[in-house]
C-alpha cells in the first residue's frame, strides 16, 4: 500500500488594493508634517534672516525703499562700526568671566545633586528633587529687592571686587545665575541617570568602587550627551541675561555684552541698521557653541526616546 502523497503549491493571495492608498497616505502625511516644520523654521528664523538683510544695507536705503525693498548696494561696513563704536571686544570678556563660571559651577553642582537623588538610597531623595524643580517656578523679580541688600552687605578681599563687598562684582551675577539654574539641570540630569542601568553600578561596587569611582568615572562618561545639551542651554540663557548684571553691576566698564547694544543708540536718532549689524555679533558666540556641540545636543535631546 502506498501512501498518496500530494503537493499543494503556495496560495498567492492578490494584493489589496487598500496597501497603495495606505502608502499614498503616509507619504502625503510625511509631505504635510515637512511642510509643517519648514513653515514653523521659517517663522523663527525670518526675525533673524531680517537682521541680517537689513545690517547689510545703507539705512538710506532702508528708509527710502523700506526693508523688504531690493538692496542696490550691499556692505560690511556696518558690522565693523559696530564692533567698534560699541566697544564689544571689552563687553566680550565680560560676558566670557560671568557665563564660563556660571555653566562649569552649575552643571558641577547638579551633577552631584542629580547622582545622590537617583543613584543612591538617599532618604527624602524625591522631595529634594522636588524642591530643587520647585525652585524654578519662584519669580526672579521677587528677590531682587533682598538680593540687592544682601550683597551690598557680603564682604569681599581687594583682589576679587573692586568695591570690596559681592555688589558691582562679577561674583554676584554668577552666583545668582547658578542659585536659579541649577534646579532645573539637577531635574534633566537625575531624569537621565535613572535611564542607565544600575547593574553597572553594581558591578562596580563589586570591583571595591567607592562612591566618587562610581560617580567620577563611571555615571559621569555616560551622562556627556545630557551635559553636552545643559551646557549648550545654560550658555545660552546666561550670555543672553540682562537682568541680573544691569541690577548688580554699577561700573559700565563690567557690563555684559548684552549691554553694549545700548552703546549704539543716539541721544536723537537711532540707526536700527547698525543696531542690526550689532545684534547678529551679539549672536554668534551662542551659534559657534551650538555648532560646536551639536552633535552631542542632539543626541540629548533624544535622550529617552528608545529604551535598550
Amino acid at each position: 500500500m502506498t501512501a498518496d502523497i500530494r503537493t499543494t503549491a503556495p496560495v498567492r493571495r492578490p494584493a489589496t488594493p487598500a496597501a497603495p492608498a495606505a502608502k499614498s497616505s503616509r507619504r502625503r502625511g510625511r509631505w504635510g508634517v515637512h511642510l509643517f516644520l519648514s513653515a514653523v523654521s521659517l517663522a523663527f528664523l525670518a526675525p533673524l534672516l531680517l537682521a541680517v538683510y537689513a545690517s547689510l544695507r545703507p539705512y538710506e536705503d532702508t528708509a527710502q525703499h523700506g526693508y523688504l525693498s531690493w538692496p542696490k548696494h550691499l556692505s560690511l561696513d556696518y558690522y565693523r562700526r559696530a564692533y567698534t563704536e560699541s566697544g564689544m571686544g571689552k563687553y566680550f570678556t565680560n560676558t566670557l568671566m560671568i557665563a564660563v563660571p556660571a555653566v562649569v559651577v552649575t552643571l558641577f553642582l547638579a551633577s552631584f545633586v542629580a547622582f545622590a537623588v537617583s543613584r543612591l538610597k538617599l532618604r527624602g531623595g524625591i522631595v529634594l528633587l522636588m524642591f530643587f524643580t520647585a525652585g524654578n517656578l519662584l519669580p526672579q523679580q521677587v528677590i531682587v529687592t533682598p538680593l540687592y541688600v544682601l550683597f551690598n552687605k557680603i564682604p569681599l578681599p581687594w583682589w576679587m571686587s573692586d568695591s570690596l563687598t559681592m555688589y558691582d562684582s562679577y561674583w554676584a551675577v554668577i552666583v545668582v545665575n547658578v542659585g536659579f539654574q541649577t534646579g532645573f539641570c539637577v531635574f534633566v540630569l537625575a531624569n537621565f541617570m535613572r535611564t542607565l542601568p544600575q547593574e553597572i553600578l553594581e558591578a562596580a561596587v563589586v570591583d571595591g568602587a567607592g562612591v566618587w569611582t562610581q560617580f567620577w568615572r563611571i555615571t559621569l562618561p555616560l551622562c556627556r550627551p545630557a551635559l553636552a545639551a545643559l551646557a549648550t542651554l545654560e550658555f545660552t540663557w546666561i550670555y543672553n541675561d540682562f537682568l541680573w548684571a544691569l541690577i548688580f553691576i554699577s561700573n559700565p566698564d563690567k557690563l555684559p555684552i548684552t549691554s553694549s547694544l545700548n552703546n549704539l543708540r543716539g541721544q536723537f536718532f537711532t540707526d536700527y541698521n547698525l543696531l542690526a549689524a550689532g545684534s547678529v555679533l551679539v549672536a554668534l558666540p551662542t551659534i559657534l557653541v551650538f555648532l560646536l556641540l551639536q552633535r552631542h545636543f542632539i543626541a540629548g535631546l533624544t535622550l529617552g526616546s528608545t529604551k535598550g
